[in-house]
This record gives structure tokens, C-alpha cells and sequence, in this order.
């Protein structure tokens, strides 16, 4: 080891060295070292320091960019430092389980309960009630000849030291006479004491026998052989042979562990998982312990790395089969406020489709408002589910006799229940489903014959206008009314503004928009319905049991906002309804059982995720008690109008206006590029009762669905001054009507 001193006597030479000469230069060791650990210490990146290398070899090309050095770079070598929020943060951001359990939140839930406690009580006192007379008491007078000996034969045996008899033997026979004898006088002395005590119990139970039988008044004899007789009958029932029977047999379903479930999910068939339990571990995380969450048990998982809430959904049946659990008691969700591998795990104590029919909680209601949602039905887990209507359109499909119909009639009776909304039921089938709505429905029609077609065609068109109308009567109210440009509630009440809601249903619409000779323009229809008319109060409500592109044009599935599949058969239908992608995260209505899970389906667009729903039940009766109700309130309120009249208001016979007919005659052939607020000016002079308040997107919006595009037009302001604005130009006009007449010509 070198000595401090000497060291610095010969750095000193070296320096007087290179002092000599110019073009060298003289490295401290120990600061180039120092240097580089400070560097190391202060950065992530611990990679050599190429310019100190370079000095300590005497380079004269020194990259202090490391850029000619070859050897590769370390990036990683440090320790990896903790980063994340603090413990404060962690605390901040944490769940907060409710104080309140939700069911005692929820008024309707806690009624719920209560209602089934109270109905739970009361069905266990009948039963007994009714079979203490009847089985109970004959039960009881046949045991007590049985019960007289055992108790006669306890009491011998008490009075003996029966009990003991066993102890004694064996020690007998085990030649242990020191304990032989010490249990034999045990037995003497329990002997005297007991004998004695029979003795006068038998005595005192003459004297009161003999008391009751000579002395006791009637009522008091009736009484003591009853007791006596019930409580021989008692003491004689056989010990596999109780007297009572259950009243409600409980269902014994397994407790959810996390040992099932971490069994149940490597059994699946996902990798990741499967390799985890392979060695020992989980597999997956538990975020907390498993709890009961309504009639079930609920599992808050985090998957493994990669792996998503859609490919366990994919497995469900593999993961009923793990849990040994019905397909319909097993169902698995995402956490909608969490990452895209945090999984909820619901397992049902009963299927699904196994479970009591759902009430609907308005089946005896006077009325409902509209603006609030319509109770539709409940999840898995036992959490009623609505349906928002104003300011939403609706699509329901499924295979047939999967219940659709009986979900839009729900939806139907819901509506019905508000006095000022507008009722056009369309059922398509002829099947008379919606036979009970007739007497306070604006509209109606009951068929699948091309008259019934062509009636509904012209609802759908009588539609375009009314959204057109509203469109202009909207633009006319003053801001403080109607500061979104939206209908309320305080606009529908307003009768003379014409804004009251109306709902529109068409049942089996495949029929109509799939028509050789009607369907085509009514597809057009009814997309500029669905895509104008959310925020005019108009409610378009299509069911379908043919989901395809020709029977359910692209432009309206979509552009609906809420979805309601039922079982249907593939794919391809399921994307229909509950759009794109859906079956590709996991939500298949394909899973569903035919008929066995008839009225259960997937709910999208009501709520943040889609989720399962089962629809409440109402049969005919019911409806037709709804309707009547529905009857007396329109009449009490003066709403009743149309076909509920005995009156069409408005008939396919009467006139009707071709859009883009009317904007050709008011844009001539000289003009070719024209401002869309001009031909809404012209528009409105021609049809005022049609066009009147239509401004540049009105024309804008209406003439979209035929395929012209507006863009910039320019031109000559009235006062002189040139400008461009939004226009369209002739010659897609005429070519939109060349197309659609050649359409008509071929179908």
C-alpha cells in the first residue's frame, strides 16, 4: 500500500511532465473517480463515463457523448427506487366501505325485506296453526301410552343407578376391586337417596291424582289430562320422528371461499392462472374478503397481468362448472371505477331464471312521471333496474318467445301511466300483444298485411314531420323556457306548445323496414327520428326479432342509445343490439338458455356497464287493469286524442310532403349552389305549416339522411356584401332524387 505522501510526490512529477509538454494533459485518479460516482449517485443511468475512459488510455478522441462508444449502455444497474403516492395519498384514494348497508338506504329495499320477514312469520304461524288440530294434538294422544313407559322407565332407572352400571363392569372385569368397591358404595348411598325420593314422589303424584279424579272441578280435570296426555305424548316421540314438521326448508347452498374460487378459476382454461396454482400460488388477488351481497356472494378479484373481465366472461360456463354452481347462478362483471382486470365474481344462492317472477312496482300505481325512469326489472344480485326514457331511444331484440314483447309492454305500460304522453303502438305481428293500449293511443295498428305496413310507413313519416314541427316550435320559445333546447317538464305541461312527449312503438319492425315497397323510406325516417327527435320529447321504441342489416338498418342500431338483447343466436345478431364490439368484451346475450332464461337479457346504455337484467312480469290481466287506469287519468285530464277519439288525426290519405321535392321547386335550375338559410326562408314560404321557424340546420340536419353534404357555398349577401356560408349544390340534389326514385321504380 502506497503512502499518501508518495503518492502526491509522484503526481507532482507527472505534472511537471506534462507540463513540458503542451499536449498533454495530467488526470487526477482520484477526482475522475469521485467524479464518476457522484455522477453514478446523482442519475438513474449508471453507465461508464466514456470521457474519463478516454483519458485514463491516453485517446485523444474523446466523444463526451458517448456516441463511439460501442459497448453497450446499463441502464438498470441501481436498485429501482419506490415511487407512488405517499401513505396520505394511499388513505385519500382508498374504498370507503357504506356505514348504512344499501338496503337500508333504499326505502323500496327495505320494504322489500321487511315485506318478506313479515310474509316469512306469518306463513311459519299458519302453517303450524293449521296442523295442531288436525296432526299435532292425534300425534300427540297416539305417543303418550309410549311416553308413560319411557318416563316410568327413567325414573326406575335413575332410582337404580343405571347410569353407572357400564362403569362398574368394566372395572369389574378389569380385577380393579380398590375401585370396584369405591363405586359400588357410591352406588349404594345414590341407591338410598333416590329410593327415598321415588318413594315419596309416587306418594305425593297418588294423592294429587286421587285429588283430581274425586276433588278437582271439571275444568280443572280437562285441563290436567290434557297436559298430562301432551306431555306423555312428548316424552314418548321418537327421536327420528319429531312432532313438527319444517314450514320452509331452507336451501343449503356451499359458502363461497377463496379457496373455491381460486380451484374454480384455474379450472378455465387461462394460462396465467393455471401456471400460478401450478406452483403454488393464488393465481389471482382478492382486493377484499368475500361478502354476501344480496341472495348471493360476491368476490372482488384483480386478474393476473393481461388478462381481462372479457376472457373470464368467455369461460363462464367453465367457471359455473368449477363452483359447481347452475350457469345461471354465476356471473361475472367489471368494476366500472377500477382498471380493465378488476373482476366481480357474483354467485347466486338460486338461477337466475329459477327465482321468483319480478313485481313491477307501478302494476298498482295511479301514475308515473315520464322524466323519471320506468322500473324495468332486476339484476342477478337483487338491485331493481330502471330505464331512463326522455331524451333516449330504444332497441330490443331477440329470438322469438324470448319475451321481447313482453319487455316493451314494461316500457309501454310505463308511459301509459303519464297522462300527457302521446301513445303510437305499432305491433306488427297481429298477435294482439298490444290490443290493451288501444283506447289511449294517438296511433295504433295491429297487423302484418301490407295495409298494416303501410300504416305504420306513415306513422314513421307522420314522425319526421312532427320532429320537424318541434324542431321550429322549439326555436321559438324564449331561453329562460328552454335554455338547453330540450323538452322538460315544465314544457310538456304546457299543452298549448304541442311538446308533450310521445312514444312510439314499433313491435316486430323488421316487417316494416325490411317491406319491398315501404321499407326503404321508412329506414330513412327513422334514423332522422332517432338521430333529431332524443331532445324534442319523441321516443322511438323498435323490437326486432330479425337483427340483421336488412331488416334493421345500420343507421338505426346505431344511433339508438339504450339496448335490451335477449337470447340470440349468434355473433353477428348480438353486435346488432348491443353494438359493436360487445360481443368481443364479453357481453353475449348468445349465452342466455332458450326459453329457460325467456325475459332475461343484456341492458346496455341505462346504466355505466351493461348488465343483466330480468324483466318484470305483467301478463294480460295486469296490462289490461294499466290501461284502464291510464283511460281514466287521460280522460280526467283531457288528453285523450287520434285513434283513442275514434279519429285520425292525421292519415296517410291526407297530404303528405316530399322534402326533397319542395327544396328543388324553391332552388331553380339556374341557381346552382345556394345558402341552406335561404331554402329554408323559401321552405318556409312555401309550407309554412310545415317549414315555418326552419332555419340553415334545420335544412342542414333533414337533408343529411339523403345524402347531401352542405359546405361552403359563397355569395352575395342582401346587403351586397360577398361572404360564404353553408349551401348545398343542385346537382347533389338532383342526383339524391334521381337515386331514390330509381330505388322505388326497381322495388
Amino acid at each position: 500500500m502506497n503512502h499518501p505522501d508518495d503518492e502526491n510526490e509522484l503526481f507532482n512529477r507527472l505534472e511537471a511532465e506534462m507540463d513540458a509538454d503542451p499536449q498533454g494533459e495530467v488526470v487526477d485518479l482520484d477526482k475522475a473517480r469521485s467524479a464518476r460516482t457522484a455522477s453514478a449517485d446523482s442519475e438513474p443511468d449508471r453507465s461508464p463515463d466514456p470521457g474519463a475512459d478516454a483519458q485514463l488510455t491516453g485517446s485523444a478522441d474523446w466523444d463526451p457523448d458517448g456516441a463511439n462508444d460501442s459497448r453497450p449502455t446499463l441502464v438498470d444497474r441501481a436498485e429501482p427506487t419506490v415511487s407512488g403516492p405517499g401513505l396520505i395519498d394511499r388513505i385519500k384514494g382508498s374504498k370507503r366501505l357504506d356505514v348504512i348497508p344499501v338496503w337500508m338506504k333504499s326505502v323500496a329495499e327495505f320494504k322489500d325485506g321487511v315485506k318478506w320477514l313479515a310474509g316469512h312469520a306469518w306463513h311459519t304461524v299458519a302453517f303450524h296453526a293449521v296442523r295442531v288440530p288436525m296432526l299435532y294434538v292425534p300425534k300427540l294422544i297416539w305417543r303418550s301410552p309410549r311416553g308413560l313407559v319411557n318416563g316410568l322407565g327413567r325414573i326406575g332407572r335413575w332410582a337404580v343407578d343405571a347410569e353407572g352400571e357400564p362403569l362398574r363392569q368394566a372395572e369389574a372385569r378389569r380385577e380393579n376391586s380398590e375401585l370396584y368397591l369405591k363405586l359400588s358404595k357410591q352406588r349404594d348411598r345414590r341407591v338410598r337417596l333416590r329410593m327415598l325420593l321415588t318413594i315419596l314422589g309416587a306418594l305425593f303424584a297418588l294423592g294429587v291424582g286421587l285429588f283430581l279424579v274425586y276433588g278437582a272441578e271439571p275444568m280443572t280435570q280437562l285441563i290436567a289430562a290434557t297436559v298430562g296426555v301432551l306431555g306423555l305424548g312428548m316424552l314418548g316421540a321418537p327421536a327420528d320422528a319429531p312432532l313438527a314438521t319444517r314450514a320452509v326448508i331452507k336451501t343449503e347452498v356451499q359458502k363461497l371461499t377463496s379457496d373455491i374460487v381460486v380451484k374454480a378459476m384455474a379450472s378455465i382454461g387461462i394460462g396465467q392462472i393455471a401456471s400460478a396454482v401450478a406452483k403454488g400460488l393464488d393465481g389471482i388477488k382478492f382486493v377484499g374478503p368475500i361478502t354476501r351481497e344480496g341472495p348471493g356472494w360476491r368476490a372482488d378479484i384483480d386478474l393476473p397481468l393481461g388478462v381481462t373481465v372479457a376472457d373470464v366472461a368467455d369461460r363462464r360456463a367453465r367457471l359455473a362448472s368449477g363452483l359447481r354452481r347452475p350457469l345461471g347462478c354465476v356471473w361475472v362483471d367489471a368494476d366500472p371505477n377500477e382498471h380493465e382486470g378488476r373482476l366481480i365474481l357474483w354467485v347466486g344462492d338460486r338461477d337466475l331464471s329459477k327465482t321468483d317472477k319480478v313485481v313491477w312496482p307501478l302494476a298498482k300505481a295511479g301514475s308515473h312521471d315520464i322524466f323519471k325512469p320506468i322500473p324495468f326489472g332486476m339484476d342477478p344480485r337483487g338491485r331493481a333496474q330502471a330505464m331512463p326514457v326522455i331524451q333516449h331511444n330504444m332497441l330490443f331484440g331477440s329470438l322469438p318467445g324470448q319475451g321481447k314483447t313482453s319487455s316493451v309492454r314494461v316500457i309501454l305500460s310505463g308511459a301509459a301511466l303519464d297522462p300527457t304522453v302521446e301513445l303510437w303502438p305499432h305491433e306488427l305481428k297481429g298477435t294482439g300483444d298490444a290490443d290493451s293500449f288501444e283506447p289511449i293511443s294517438h296511433r295504433f295498428v295491429s297487423g302484418i298485411d301490407d295495409e298494416s305496413i303501410k300504416y305504420a310507413a306513415d306513422s314513421m313519416k307522420l314522425l319526421r314531420e312532427e320532429v320537424m314541427r318541434r324542431a321550429a316550435a322549439m326555436k321559438k320559445l324564449p331561453r329562460d323556457l328552454c335554455p338547453d333546447k330540450r323538452v322538460t317538464r315544465q314544457i310538456a305541461d304546457k299543452r298549448s306548445l304541442k311538446l308533450w312527449p310521445l312514444l312510439a312503438v314499433f313491435d316486430e319492425c323488421q316487417n316494416l323496414f325490411a317491406h319491398a315497397k315501404y321499407g326503404k323510406q321508412a329506414g330513412e325516417d327513422a334514423e332522422f327520428v332517432i338521430k333529431v327527435g332524443r331532445a324534442l320529447g319523441v321516443v322511438l321504441v323498435l323490437a326486432t326479432q330479425r337483427p340483421d342489416k336488412d331488416s334493421l338498418p345500420t343507421g338505426i342500431s346505431g344511433n339508438v342509445s339504450i339496448r335490451f338483447c335477449l337470447k340470440v343466436a349468434g355473433q353477428i345478431e348480438n353486435d346488432m343490439i348491443l353494438g359493436t364490439s360487445a360481443y368481443k368484451n364479453g357481453v353475449r346475450a348468445t349465452a342466455f338458455r332458450p326459453e329457460i332464461d325467456a325475459g332475461i337479457g343484456y341492458l346496455a346504455g341505462a346504466t355505466t356497464l351493461p348488465v343483466v337484467v330480468r324483466t318484470a312480469y305483467l301478463d294480460t290481466p295486469a296490462t289490461e287493469r294499466i290501461a284502464q287506469r291510464a283511460l281514466a287519468a287521460r280522460k280526467a285530464a283531457g288528453t285523450l286524442s287520434g285513434h283513442a277519439l275514434g279519429e285520425e288525426s292525421q292519415t296517410a290519405a291526407g297530404p303528405s310532403y316530399d322534402l326533397l321535392a319542395d327544396v328543388a321547386a324553391v332552388v331553380p335550375t339556374t341557381e346552382e349552389r345556394v345558402w341552406n338559410e335561404r331554402i329554408a326562408a323559401r321552405l318556409a314560404e312555401l309550407r309554412p305549416e310545415v317549414y315555418g321557424g326552419w332555419k340553415g340546420e334545420n335544412v342542414t340536419s333533414a337533408l343529411k339522411p339523403h345524402g347531401i353534404k352542405t359546405l361552403g357555398v359563397a355569395g352575395m349577401t342582401d346587403e351586397g356584401d360577398r361572404t360564404t356560408r353553408r349551401g348545398i349544390v343542385r346537382a347533389d340534389l338532383t342526383k339524391a332524387i334521381a337515386e331514390r326514385d330509381e330505388n322505388r321504380g326497381a322495388a
